[in-house]
């Protein structure tokens, strides 16, 4: 039997025949994607009565520590009573613990603590910078749970988060919240009656990751259990809402323990992107790595960023579900590290990157090796070819010769590329003109998903534009040039070793099954089904929906903290034109079935949609009270001049921050003042406490007026000198030990230009003359620490250099003189807090609460040594 006379829909009556698909689907990705577990309040299930996961539990040990202690930062009482909490905590695991073998005295179980201070130094480079960490008396708490045998010591895996807190923040999230999901995980594992561990677990509660990872350094090099350990799993924050992201796996035995767990969420996407450095953070897990050579998981909450370390990383702005799907997932790692299935023995042989992909698609968490991939991905490819060329239908049947295969399918590949390219390239002239033209940047800041409506209509319309271009493409060779664009992609990219070509694999895999149902149900010559439309973009919507919220929850936010000169806007208009384009990959093909008159009226529609957006962009303000613009603020007492100045900086483009300085300068500078940036680089010691993420910022700098509490004396005993000082004349050297004294001072860091040959920091100093700092964090109490160095001296033509010695830059932070984390002993602060109370006070009432600020108050100087 012939088939039915095909009879065209038109564009609209198509479009609505798909909305259902277009809408449902990506709400399906997004509400899996976000989807948390219901919160559990008891210890124990009342319908087994075998003790569960309380993410109430988790929530009160994370509000003792963030707000009934408060601000832990290195250095202050609050991070000693943090250590004191923490130990007091420690201890009472493993009472109970003997407890329960008492009571069960056959049952294979111990746990046994450490409190573990030291001291050390190490070398850590970050954002291109060369930077050396001295630490003194610094402390871990450990707690190890094994069957208390030698042969179960033997291999472990260590579970990190970290006690302290930064600067600005109180830490709820970051990471209390993680030590209150290792603590609850302690207490389900040892109650569990019959659990009895093959391998320890080492719990480390690492007490300084904020002064930049000192307290897993000390533990990775000081501690005697630290040799046993196989495996790390470190616990993160950067958020507050959402699942838990495994963003870095480093084996692929740790991925296939990581696929055992009830709620997996990471992609192989994820891992190469970090590791890739293009985002510029880190964790413990480097010194793990460094330090042990060891394989393990990095995961970490990361949606709503707005509030990483600042004064809102509150439990109350923790989403209900996070604690209970990170600490169920946690868990049931440590089940199964601890089976007999463990990985943990093998490991003790070493780990080779992992060559696997792995990721999270229609409630399924997929793994398989590069191996499987590069042969499915390529074999795909061959599919798709043979269904192209099989499906292939010729668009002028009536020319004597036609036109050939591969000459359509070339003209489809210049459609369905120079849509992806005119998509980018219009977001980006977008972003020109809200940047630099309407000087209105940043204007999507406040919601992660607001930028798809500023810079989506923009990219379709590029997407378009670029087809009047191309010219006419048949709908069929455009369908089948962008399988096959995608498949060759996909293998392409796997071949060069990157797990992320799977994610095209995904997109392209179903158009060979739109495009064989698409055989069945038409004819030569009839336009493709819209039932294939349906299958072809089905993947490609909840695939590029969850890609979307990923991207965005990470992106958006963090255009807040990178920089004046970090190109936001564009980045964030080419992360929607890319991730548009792979959502809807069909656009090229559902356009050329209409021909050009239909493309002209969709390019003036989305023209004149794009102008309107951006217009409604353009009166947004960036900020508001739950996505706060970050202001960083030192009061500086420079005590070798006897100056004050006030330094006020911010690390974001947003129009606005030069009209806040000069109100700022009316309100608190001298009168008459001016306010102009200064210079921010490796000799701007002011913000040497905040090297090298001070390079990020854009700093102001004001004169204080002579006000009666600033005539007072800076009275402090910082002070910077060189004791065992010798001079070889012979080998022209000096060698000397440089003492850096700061009773009541914390977070210390020094900066100094010489030609080091060796030092106690470590056996690798550049061998030339060189910019070096050296930044400190030590115990509350602990005032002193020194290095021992041995510089060459200036050549004897430069004998008054020589003779002059080192200048360094010193400074550091009064320990009551942080607002508002001293803000219940700001008696004790001095001037700096008197200022940062007004300060604090009046930028809510001007900023109507958009503006979060961090309050330091700075002791520095320069001595010659």
């Amino acid at each position: 039997m012939n088939k039915a006379p095909h009879k065209r829909w038109g564009p609209v009556r198509s479009l609505l025949c798909l909305a259902p698909l277009f809408l449902l689907a990506p709400l399906y990705s997004y509400r899996a994607h976000y989807a948390l577990p219901e919160p559990v309040v008891d210890l124990v299930d009342p319908a087994t009565s075998l003790p569960q996961i309380s993410e109430a539990q988790i929530l009160a040990h994370a509000k003792y520590l963030s707000e009934d202690i408060g601000y832990r930062t290195v250095g202050t009482r609050e991070h000693a009573l943090g250590d004191a909490w923490m130990l007091q905590q420690a201890e009472a695991v493993r009472a109970e613990c003997e407890n329960i073998v008492r009571a069960h005295p056959g049952r294979k179980l111990q746990c046994e603590v450490w409190h573990q201070q030291g001291s050390g130094s190490h070398r850590f480079d970050m954002m291109g910078k060369r930077l050396y960490k001295t630490y003194v008396n610094l402390t871990n708490i450990i707690v190890r749970v094994s069957d208390g045998t030698e042969e179960g010591k033997e291999h472990s895996v260590v579970v990190n988060s970290h006690v302290d807190s930064t600067l600005p923040s109180p830490g709820a999230a970051d990471d209390a919240l993680s030590v209150g999901i290792m603590l609850d995980c302690i207490r389900v594992l040892i109650n569990t009656p019959g659990w009895e561990p093959k391998y320890a677990i080492v719990f480390l509660f690492n007490n300084a990751e904020e002064s930049l990872q000192d307290g897993s350094h000390l533990f990775s090099t000081q501690h005697p259990v630290a040799k046993t350990v196989r495996a790390a799993i470190n616990l993160e924050a950067a958020g507050t809402t959402g699942p838990e992201l495994l963003f870095q796996a480093t084996s692929e035995q740790m991925i296939k323990a990581y696929s055992k767990v009830p709620r997996p969420y990471g992609s192989v996407v994820a891992n190469e992107v970090f590791s890739s450095g293009i985002i510029l953070s880190d964790t413990d897990f480097r010194q793990f790595e460094l330090y042990l050579n060891v394989t393990g998981l990095d995961m970490a909450v990361v949606g709503n960023s707005y509030l990483y370390h600042m004064r809102k990383d509150l439990v109350e702005n923790i989403e209900p579900g996070v604690a209970q799907h990170m600490a169920e997932n946690v868990l049931a790692l440590l089940l199964h590290l601890t089976s007999t299935e463990s990985p943990l023995p093998e490991l003790a042989a070493g780990y080779t990157r992992p060559q696997t992909v792995f990721y999270e698609h229609f409630g399924h968490f997929l793994v398989y090796s590069f191996t499987t991939a590069k042969l499915l991905y390529s074999g795909f490819f061959i599919v798709a070819l043979v269904i192209a060329r099989t499906t292939y239908v010729n668009p002028a049947p009536a020319l004597k010769k036609g036109t050939s295969f591969l000459g359509e399918h070339v003209k489809g590949a210049i459609a369905v590329s120079a849509a992806c390219l005119g998509a980018i390239l219009s977001a980006n002239i977008v972003a020109f003109l809200m940047d630099k033209i309407l000087g209105k940047s940043l204007s999507w800041f406040s919601s992660v998903f607001a930028c798809i409506a500023l810079y989506g209509p923009a990219a379709l319309t590029g997407a378009l534009v670029s087809q009047l271009f191309v010219g006419r493409v048949h709908e069929h060779t455009a369908f089948t040039a962008l399988m096959l664009i995608q498949s060759f992609l996909a293998a392409l990219i796997q071949v060069l070793g990157l797990g992320a070509g799977g994610v095209l694999f995904l997109s392209s895999a179903p158009f060979a099954l739109a495009l064989l149902i698409n055989k069945v149900l038409t004819k030569p010559g009839d336009d493709i089904s819209l039932w294939s439309y349906a299958v072809g973009q089905l993947s490609p919507l909840v695939t590029g929906t969850t890609l979307f919220c990923a991207v965005l929850d990470v992106f958006v936010p963090l255009t807040g903290r990178m920089g004046e000169e970090a190109p936001a806007e564009h980045i964030i208009a080419t992360i929607v034109a890319m991730n548009g384009s792979y959502i809807l990959p069909l656009t090229v093909p559902l356009v050329q079935r209409f021909g050009r008159r239909f493309l002209v009226r969709a390019i003036v529609v989305l023209s004149m949609l794009t102008g309107v957006m951006m217009a409604i962009f353009a009166m947004r303000q960036p900020f508001d009270a739950m996505h706060q613009k970050r202001l960083f603020v030192i009061h500086m007492e420079n005590i070798t001049s006897e100056e004050q100045h006030l330094h006020v900086a911010a690390a974001d483009g947003a129009p606005g921050f030069h009209d806040l300085a000069v109100k700022i300068a009316e309100e608190f500078s001298v009168p008459g003042t001016t306010p102009t940036t200064v210079v921010m680089d490796d000799w701007n010691s002011d913000w040497d406490t905040m090297y090298p993420f001070s390079a990020f910022l854009t700093p102001y700098k004001f004169d204080l007026p002579l006000r009666a509490e600033h005539q007072d004396p800076v009275e402090h005993g910082f002070s910077v000198t060189a004791v065992n000082d010798k001079i070889d004349e012979a080998a022209g050297t000096r060698s000397f030990t440089l003492v850096v004294n700061h009773p009541g001072i914390i977070w210390t860091a020094v900066a100094f230009d010489a030609h080091v040959l060796s030092w106690t920091l470590d056996n690798n100093p550049p061998d030339e003359y060189a910019r070096h700092h050296i930044k400190e964090g030590s115990f509350y109490g602990h005032d002193t620490w020194s290095v021992d160095l041995v510089i060459k001296l200036p050549s004897s033509s430069e004998s008054a250099s020589r003779d002059s010695g080192v200048k360094v830059n010193f400074v550091g932070i009064h320990e009551k003189a942080m607002w508002p984390g001293k803000k219940a002993e700001k008696e004790l602060g001095g001037r700096a807090m008197k200022l940062f109370e007004e300060f604090d006070g009046w930028l809510e009432r001007e900023t109507a609460g958009t503006v979060d600020a961090m309050f330091i108050g700075c002791v520095g100087g320069v001595a010659v040594i």
